[in-house]
């Protein structure tokens, strides 16, 4: 399965809030870095304790679907990074839990880096993309990774690619229509539907399963003037939206947090209650959406039915929540 996005080195730490003041970061939320952020990285790292993850949300989604597939190889993931020393531990990180990586390095830009800085029940991410917003065509187009492109049956993006390399989404989402293959994509935030709707809608005839949240929902709504809030009426007019293979209507999943996951197969909705948190569970959102679609993954490639697919995806992001960043036990337990 070939998965196209940025890739960061994650840093997970306890935190004071001493931190979140010096460099204006608020609880709950998530900024992209700018100049007098960068230097927090590497204070973050002299931290005891500090862990490493190999994160972005495509790579995230990997790495759950990897470990519930409990075979080897089963996923593939390119990106962009630079040759630097966050890059190796990334490339580290990512091969440790067994996702195939094949990065393109870039010669001046740094390695993509994501700090999440946790104090109590909150958190604050602060992404720094550098190499990650570099990715080009070029490196799909050799030999060696078009050829995994070809023997892949299954392919999911995130959507902040298109912000990245429209082209490289293009080409594999005609090769997912002329081989019959699935391609799958994610809204990932709302700001996708509202300043990069051109290149979404490109790419939206060739999509066969969409993901995505409720804010993003709503804000595609709003982009596609559907002139509706309700969560399955906008699962339903995403669903219609044309489509390139018409014998194979699009599949549309957007969860709710707490609330039930509505999908919408062949025009029709089925909402799925999700797993319930006990009090004091709740350690990190952070990666719950990525980790919802990769149990969902980790089931469709092994063709079970949508119904089975969202029950993964709840067991996922159930696993994750309960832990810091998007980690995970050595072996799942999903039966």
């Amino acid at each position: 399965m070939l998965n196209l996005y940025w890739e960061n080195v994650k840093c997970t730490t306890l935190s004071s809030n001493s931190v979140n003041i010096i460099y204006g970061l608020k609880a709950d939320d998530q900024i992209l870095a700018e100049e007098r952020h960068i230097p927090l990285f590497e204070e973050l790292c002299q931290n005891e304790g500090v862990e490493f993850l190999a994160g972005g949300a495509t790579q995230n989604a990997m790495k759950v679907a990897q470990w519930l597939s409990c075979k080897p190889n089963t996923t593939v993931f390119m990106g962009c990074i630079g040759k630097d020393r966050f890059g190796e531990i990334l490339s580290e990180k990512a091969e440790a839990v067994g996702v195939s990586v094949h990065y393109q390095y870039h010669e001046k830009e740094a390695t993509g880096t994501a700090a999440c800085i946790i104090t109590g029940s909150s958190r604050s991410l602060i992404a720094n993309l550098a190499a990650a917003n570099c990715f080009t065509k070029d490196h799909l187009d050799e030999t060696i990774h078009w050829d995994m492109v070809v023997q892949a049956k299954y392919y999911y993006i995130a959507g902040f690619f298109l912000t990245v390399s429209p082209p490289s989404i293009m080409e594999v989402g005609k090769h997912a229509l002329s081989a019959k293959k699935t391609f799958m994509m994610n809204l990932s935030a709302p700001f996708i539907s509202q300043f990069f709707k051109e290149p979404l809608m490109a790419a939206m005839p060739y999509v066969d399963i969409l993901f995505g949240n409720e804010s993003e929902a709503e804000a595609f709504s709003t982009a596609m003037d559907f002139g509706t809030t309700d969560i399955k009426e906008i699962a339903l007019k995403t669903a219609a939206l044309p489509k390139e293979d018409e014998g194979r209507p699009r599949i549309v999943v957007f969860t709710q947090g707490a609330l039930p996951t509505v999908i919408v197969e062949n025009g029709k909705v089925t909402e799925y209650p999700v797993i319930p948190l006990k009090d004091g569970e709740l350690v990190d959102t952070n990666g719950a959406g990525d980790a919802f679609v990769g149990g969902f993954l980790s089931q469709l490639i092994q063709k079970h039915p949508i119904p089975e697919c969202v029950r993964c995806g709840n067991y996922a992001a159930n696993v994750i929540i309960k832990r810091a960043g998007c980690t995970f036990p050595l072996k799942p337990d999903f039966q």
